[in-house]
């Protein structure tokens, strides 16, 4: 009997334990803290620590002449390198070591000759010694005996001052007004005296998309004003933003462990407002007083001065003012000279276009017009033919001469025009065939002849022209191979071999370069451009989810194109997610910049197509037919800023594809967005705003189906958290469940930060890898 019941519990014990199995939910893979740190080493700035022989940052020009340094990364650690092209010579700038020996012995430290504890200096006296700054301590170099001091800074000027030409005397604004002082000075003499609170001189809009930082961390800032080449007089406006509107950010937990929550409010025009902040030019002769007020109207200055923009240069001679303007939409756009004496102002060119004017393909660049002999002719940057391209004015009628460049290619950059030869040296894409995207060098007469290309490597071209245009520093790369940097003379000619790149410290990690892919827009016509990063582990028989790395913003490219192309950052970013165990695409889409008129207009009036979210969809569904590794029932998308707009319009446009979206400081909104964006490449509100109602991610928030985190630093100055708070307000009153995160203090920068990334990261692996991730793994800043 005894056993029978014995045998009787058996079975019921065995029969629970296959209930319990059964109602157990499967086991998960693990992401492990070692495939984290995997992930972590290709961070951007710590992957472009392993990549050597690359210049980091831009080269410096010694004076006007055609001496130049840059810092370079080697095996070995960082070199300061100075080039002299006349004589063909590349040496170190200085002994490192010495150096290094110098400033420590000064400063009763220990300095790493391999690690200088500076990125920049000044030559001075001739190349004799070195001003440079450490920290809050300025010291002076001298190089033959290698001995460092610290120097007397009295005379020198302060980052918020802006210096003349020669150096001796500095602007700088104090309660709303100009003043102008010598070197050791202390006071200064004013120069205006009705500047008052947003109806000042010098300022910037704070629209700028950093006015709180500014505030709140004491950024020096200096004038918005431009010297005369005489340094007589200065070029600046009075900048009206009375009336304009003002935004809000409230930070709770202030850095001082202030218990109350700190208001701060700054005026920032949004699309369809009235009143907007509108500069008012003027020029002051820094030695009478007198200020001259252009007999002009004001130039809108929503989003940053016209002088941040380089809308505003001297003539050579500063015989003349010249400005570019815009009208509010950029539908139109003119050049304008004023006679600084007098202050009135001509128009030279004038043009209008359908969709929106640019004098450049790259916002914020330099604009490519340039005022040639004296002001007999004008170089001006025009799409009217379908694609960029330079044309020939007379100066005095403003009359067309002729067209410089022509073809189905676009003008990038002009980067010097030799007068005296009739010659201007330019950088342009998508002339010789294959990437479009890639830079290449070209040379043309300003009176006719053949556009002559001078770089014959088929690699993107990173060029750069000396003062007096002798020279060209080049660095030319692919994504998939290391990029090369040389010295080029007028001809193109290659006459010194600078730098050698080497991606070894890459490959040691078991890296490879990405996938270069092209697929067909949704047209069924267009080619487009794309990446597939894959983790370094990559298994061509397993299956991956794929997460979209997206931006659409109208203003940039987002494909790299080479290893030493600033947007690498992209590739090294989405390196780092593949390494969590995905695939990430990049792709370019209908109605982005650089190629033709007609491709970058899909997006105007348009912003809801979300940077060619449907090419995103379709190139996804092509590379995935002949890439059976690729997943396409696990889709995940991410983006920051526009990104963080375009990632969560996906989702919630296209909940069918998108799975999982991480959407970080999205300008869900542009009517809540400064009023430059969405004008610009949306156009004009309508009176009703019926024509923003389909961009807005609140339109669309109960279409959520998947898994959706938002994430938004509370001090964002840039996109206001409250636009994604208004997303959040729509997806409650949908009921749908989401997921966010709100980082104290923290700006638009948060999208670098290591408790955003390991969020972001830890998002992916739960919801769209299906793994467990490791426990609070902690990112190291880097």
């Amino acid at each position: 009997m005894v056993q029978a019941k014995t045998g009787i519990a058996l079975v019921y014990l065995c029969l629970a334990t296959v209930l319990a199995q059964a109602q157990e939910p499967p086991s998960r893979s693990v992401v492990t803290a070692a495939d984290y740190a995997r992930a972590e080493q290709f961070l951007p700035a710590n992957a472009v620590r392993l990549l050597t022989g690359v210049p980091v940052g831009p080269v410096t020009w010694v004076g006007d002449s055609d001496r130049f340094w840059y810092r370079v990364r080697t095996a070995d650690g960082e070199r300061f390198i100075l080039v002299d092209p006349a004589a063909r010579a590349r040496r170190d700038a200085f002994d490192h070591g010495r150096l290094a020996a110098a400033l420590s012995a000064a400063a009763d430290t220990s300095y790493d000759p391999a690690r200088m504890p500076f990125a920049t200096f000044e030559f001075v006296e001739d190349g004799a010694a070195l001003k440079l700054d450490i920290g809050a301590a300025k010291w002076r170099c001298e190089l033959a005996a290698y001995t460092c001091a610290e120097r007397d800074a009295s005379t020198e000027f302060s980052p918020a001052e802006l210096a003349s030409p020669d150096g001796t005397r500095a602007l700088f604004v104090r309660d709303h007004n100009l003043w102008v002082r010598a070197a050791g000075e202390e006071d200064g003499a004013q120069l205006t005296d009705d500047g008052e609170p947003y109806w000042d001189y010098g300022s910037s809009p704070e629209g700028n998309t950093s006015a709180v930082t500014i505030r709140r961390f004491g950024i020096p800032v200096p004038p918005a004003a431009l010297w005369s080449p005489d340094g007589r007089y200065v070029a600046t406006h009075q900048l009206d933003q009375r009336g304009v509107l003002e935004m809000h950010l409230v930070q709770a937990a202030p850095e001082d462990g202030s218990k109350r929550p700190r208001h701060h409010a700054y005026r920032y025009a949004l699309p369809g407002d009235s009143i907007i902040p509108m500069a008012h030019m003027v020029i002051v002769d820094t030695e009478t007083g007198a200020v001259t007020r252009l007999n002009a109207d004001p130039l809108h200055s929503i989003f940053q001065s016209p002088f941040a923009f380089q809308n505003v240069w001297w003539a050579t001679d500063g015989s003349a003012l010249y400005t570019l303007r815009f009208t509010r939409g950029q539908k139109a756009a003119s050049l304008e000279s004023a006679d600084p004496a007098t202050g009135e102002v001509r128009t030279i060119i004038e043009e209008s276009c359908a969709t929106y004017c640019e004098a450049t393909p790259s916002l914020a660049s330099r604009p490519n017009v340039r005022v040639l002999g004296g002001g007999d002719e004008v170089l001006w940057w025009s799409e009217r033919d379908g694609w960029g391209h330079l044309y020939l004015y007379d100066g005095p009628t403003g009359e067309l001469r002729r067209q410089v460049t022509s073809g189905p290619w676009l003008v990038r950059q002009v980067l010097h025009v030799d007068e005296a030869t009739r010659t201007l040296w330019f950088t342009a894409s998508g002339r010789e065939g294959g990437d479009p995207y890639y830079m290449q060098l070209y040379s043309v007469g300003l009176d006719g002849g053949p556009v002559r290309r001078l770089t014959a490597e088929d690699s993107h071209h990173l060029v750069t022209a000396s003062p007096g245009g002798a020279w060209f520093v080049d660095t030319y790369g692919r994504i998939d191979a290391a990029p090369v940097t040389v010295l080029r003379d007028r001809s193109g000619a290659a006459v010194m071999t600078l730098e050698t790149g080497s991606l070894a410290g890459l490959e040691a990690l078991g890296w490879s370069p990405p996938e270069m892919v092209v697929t067909k827009a949704r047209d069924g016509v267009t080619d487009l451009y794309g990446l597939i990063v894959k983790p370094t582990g990559f298994d061509p028989e397993a299956v991956y989810p794929v997460i979209d790395y997206v931006y659409p913003g109208p203003q940039t490219a987002w494909v790299p194109k080479s290893i030493a192309d600033p947007l690498s950052r992209v590739l090294w970013d989405a390196q780092a997610t593949a390494e969590l165990g995905a695939v990430v695409v990049v792709l370019d889409g209908l109605g982005k910049p650089l190629r033709s008129k007609a491709f970058h207009n899909v997006s105007y009036g348009n912003l809801q197509d979300a940077g060619g979210l449907a090419d995103h969809l379709s190139s996804m569904k092509q590379l995935a037919a002949s890439r059976p590794w690729m997943d396409l029932e696990r889709v995940g998308v991410h983006g920051f800023s526009g990104g963080g707009y375009m990632s969560t319009h996906a989702i919630l446009t296209q909940p069918d594809f998108y799975r999982v979206a991480v959407s970080g400081a999205g300008n869900h909104d542009q009517r809540g967005y400064i009023a430059l964006w969405g004008e610009l490449y949306h156009g004009l509100m309508d009176p009703d705003g019926a024509n923003y109602i389909q961009q807005a991610n609140t339109t669309h928030a109960a279409n959520l189906k998947g898994k959706l985190l938002l994430i938004h630093g509370e001090m964002d100055d840039n996109v206001s958290p409250a636009l994604t708070m208004q997303v959040v307000d729509a997806l409650i009153k949908a009921n749908r469940t989401f997921d966010m995160l709100i980082l104290p203090n923290l700006n638009h920068g948060a999208g670098g930060d290591p408790y955003y990334i390991r969020r972001r990261w830890d998002y992916f692996v739960e919801h769209l890898i299906g793994a467990e991730p490791p426990a609070d793994y902690r990112v190291v800043p880097s």
